[in-house]
C-alpha cells in the first residue's frame, strides 16, 4: 500500500523509458551487424572464389532482398505491430549473417544475400515505424537519436571487425555477430514484445483512437519525403564507395590516410545526430531539412574541389553534420503522416538513392572526372533543401518542434 501522499508513476513514466532503451538496442544492433557484414566481404569473395563483377552481382542481393521487403514490412507492421515485427527481423538478420559463411560460390552467395537483405530492409521499416510511434508518445524530437544509436553501432561494428579481421577466420567472426545478434534480440525483445507500441497523445483536432490515414495529399508528401530521403541518402552512399578514392587519386593522399575520409564523414554524422533531438527542438523540421541540405552541399562542394587534402577532409565533415539529420526527420514526418506504409515507402525511396549513388559516381567519373562527379553529391543536397522550403507543411502537433 502507497504512503498517504506518495505518487505511483503513471504507466507510461516506466514504461516509455524502457521501450526507448531497446529500440535504441535494436537501431544499434542493426547498423553494428551491417558493418560487421561489411568489414568481411573481401573474406568472403576470397572464400567464395569469386570475381569482382560475380561478387558486385552478388552483393545486389542485399539491395534485391532490401527493396522486396520494406513495402511488405509495412503492411506486416499494421496488422501484427511494428514491435513484434521488429524482433523478427533481428532474429532473421542475425541468422542471415551467418549464411554468407556456408556459401561455397558466387551463386549461392547471392541466394543468401537475399535472405539477409530481406532481413535488413524489413528490420529498418519495422524499427522506424515502433520509433514513430514512440517519438508520438514521448512528444520529444528523439528521432535522431535512434539514427545515432545505428551510426555508433556501425562503427562499433567497423572498428572492432577490423582489429580482429586478421585474428579471426570470416566464418567464425560471422558466427559470433550471429550470436551477438540473437542474445541482443532476446534481451531488448523482451521490452517491445511486452508492450503494444504506444499511443499518441489525443490531440483536440484528431480521436486518439484514429490511425495515420494516408490521403491523396499525405500520399504526395510522402513522397516528397521519399525524395529527400534520396537525395541525402545517394550522398552516403556515394562518399562510402568513392570518398577514399577521390583522395587518393585526385589529392595523392596515402592508402591508410585516403581511408580516413570516410570515417570522418561518419564521426560527423554521428556527433550531427547525437545534437539532432535538440536542433528539432530550436529549429522545427523544415528549418533543419533546409539548413542541412545546405550545408552539406556547401560542405561536399568543398570536398569534392578543394585542392588540399585537409580542406577536402573538412569537406568531408561538412558534409556529415549537414546529412546527419535529414534522412531521420524524413522518415519521421513520413512515419507521422502515413504510419508503417510512410515510413516503408519513404525509406525505399532513400534505399534507392544509397544503391543509385555509387554506381552513377562511377558513370560520370568516365564521362567526366571524379571530382566533377562527387559535386552531385551537393546538387542533390541542394534539392532536398530547396524541395523542402518549397513545400513546407504545418505541423500536426508538438512531436517535432515548431518551425
Amino acid at each position: 500500500m502507497a504512503l498517504l501522499g506518495e505518487r505511483r508513476p503513471a504507466p507510461e513514466e516506466t514504461v516509455l523509458p524502457r521501450l526507448r532503451t531497446a529500440l535504441t538496442l535494436f537501431f544499434a544492433l542493426d547498423g553494428f551487424l551491417f558493418a560487421g557484414w561489411v568489414v568481411r566481404i573481401p573474406a568472403i569473395k576470397e572464400h567464395t572464389g569469386a570475381s569482382a563483377g560475380d561478387l558486385g552481382l552478388a552483393l545486389l542481393g542485399v539491395s534485391a532482398g532490401a527493396v522486396a521487403t520494406m513495402t511488405v514490412t509495412g503492411r506486416l507492421c499494421r496488422r501484427f505491430g511494428s514491435h513484434p515485427m521488429t524482433v523478427l527481423a533481428a532474429v532473421l538478420m542475425s541468422l542471415g549473417i551467418a549464411l554468407p559463411a556456408l556459401a561455397g560460390s558466387a551463386l549461392s552467395l547471392g541466394l543468401v544475400l537475399l535472405v539477409f537483405g530481406a532481413a535488413y530492409g524489413g528490420i529498418n521499416v519495422a524499427m522506424n515505424s515502433a520509433a514513430v510511434d514512440l517519438v508520438a508518445a514521448l512528444r520529444r524530437p528523439v528521432m535522431p537519436s535512434f539514427h545515432a544509436a545505428f551510426s555508433v553501432g556501425g562503427m562499433l561494428g567497423a572498428g572492432i571487425g577490423a582489429l580482429i579481421a586478421g585474428h579471426l577466420p570470416a566464418d567464425r567472426h560471422l558466427f559470433l555477430l550471429a550470436a551477438t545478434g540473437l542474445l541482443v534480440s532476446g534481451v531488448a525483445g523482451r521490452a517491445l514484445l511486452a508492450h503494444p507500441a504506444p499511443r499518441p497523445a489525443p490531440r483536440a483536432t484528431t480521436p486518439a483512437s484514429d490511425a495515420p490515414q494516408a490521403g491523396g495529399r499525405e500520399r504526395r508528401l510522402v513522397a516528397v519525403l521519399g525524395l529527400i530521403a534520396l537525395c541525402t541518402a545517394y550522398g552516403e552512399g556515394a562518399l562510402a564507395d568513392w570518398g577514399a578514392l577521390h583522395l587518393q587519386q585526385d589529392l595523392s593522399a596515402r592508402p591508410g590516410v585516403a581511408a580516413i575520409g570516410y570515417s570522418v564523414f561518419a564521426l560527423a554524422m554521428t556527433l550531427g545526430r547525437l545534437t539532432g533531438s535538440a536542433l528539432l527542438e530550436r529549429l522545427g523540421q523544415t528549418r533543419l531539412l533546409v539548413a542541412g541540405g545546405a550545408t552539406a552541399a556547401a560542405g561536399m562542394l568543398l570536398g569534392a574541389l578543394a585542392p588540399s587534402l585537409w580542406a577536402a577532409l573538412a569537406g568531408f565533415a561538412v558534409t556529415g553534420l549537414g546529412l546527419a539529420n535529414i534522412f531521420p526527420v524524413a522518415i519521421g514526418r513520413a512515419g507521422e503522416l502515413a504510419g508503417p506504409g510512410g515510413v516503408a515507402a519513404a525509406s525505399t525511396f532513400g534505399y534507392g538513392g544509397m544503391l543509385l549513388g555509387p554506381p552513377a559516381i562511377g558513370f560520370l567519373t568516365d564521362w567526366f572526372s571524379l571530382p566533377v562527379a562527387l559535386t552531385t553529391v551537393a546538387a542533390l543536397a541542394a534539392v532536398s533543401a530547396l524541395i523542402a522550403r518549397t513545400t513546407r507543411e504545418p505541423a500536426r502537433g508538438p512531436v517535432v518542434g515548431g518551425r
